[in-house]
């Protein structure tokens, strides 16, 4: 969280593809989310990492994924649109991989009416960040033992059980990211290249992590 904050704030015209797993596992909440919309205790048991995003949406367990970021100065300012740009490059690369998956506004992708893809944006000094996760396989159970779904939000879609909502798409971690890099120069028209991190946005996010991303001001401000 903290380097892509980093990149948010030193990225110039470029538009940048970042791609990462997680190790430990990780609940991520968002924003505007509060903290009890996690089960804390079950997480402290599981010894599963808890941290607040700077993009909206709700709570997601990061395990068995795939997580990417786009940060870019270049989007629609209607959030629809810009939602849609990033997320066709998702479904062009499920589809390289042989799989159908279908954009569902506002910012989920499904395949077959089950859930493989979230995403969540948010917008700082002319600047977008998209970041995004892709279920490969998904421990239904372990998943919704550390989250508290309200069961309004079970209601309103209409599934008696959460757990029927998401699946994963069952393929390795370097051919999705792969298939992710081909359909982001094709979606962008853009040639694609390996960028190292430089001093100054490393040391800014060893700052912001050690400052912001782990004190319980920000993660608990909800």
């Amino acid at each position: 969280m903290a380097l892509d904050e980093a990149l948010m704030d030193s990225t110039d015209s470029t538009i940048i593809l970042r791609i990462y797993g997680w190790n430990p596992s990780c609940v991520s909440i968002g924003y505007f989310q509060s903290i009890n919309d996690i089960n804390l205790k079950k997480c402290q048991q599981e010894r599963v990492d808890v941290v607040r995003r700077m993009t909206g949406g709700g709570a997601v367990f990061h395990e068995s994924e795939l997580t990417y970021s786009i940060i870019t100065k270049k989007y629609s300012q209607n959030i629809l649109e810009s939602y849609k740009l990033i997320c066709n490059v998702i479904t062009s690369a499920l589809k390289k991989l042989g799989i159908d998956g279908q954009f569902i506004p506002l910012n989920d992708i499904v395949v077959n009416g089950k859930k493989v893809c979230g995403n969540a944006q948010t917008r700082k000094k002319n600047t977008l960040l998209q970041q995004g996760t892709i279920l490969l396989k998904v421990n239904a159970e372990k998943m919704f033992s550390l989250l508290n779904v309200p069961q309004e939000k079970i209601a309103d879609k209409e599934i008696s059980d959460v757990k029927e909502r998401v699946m994963g798409i069952n393929r390795k971690f370097d051919e999705v990211a792969d298939s992710l890099k081909q359909s982001a120069c094709e979606i962008f028209n853009s040639g694609l290249y390996d960028s190292q991190l430089t001093k100054e946005e490393m040391e800014l996010s060893e700052k912001l992590s050690l400052e912001k991303y782990s004190s319980e001001k920000w993660n608990f401000r909800r």
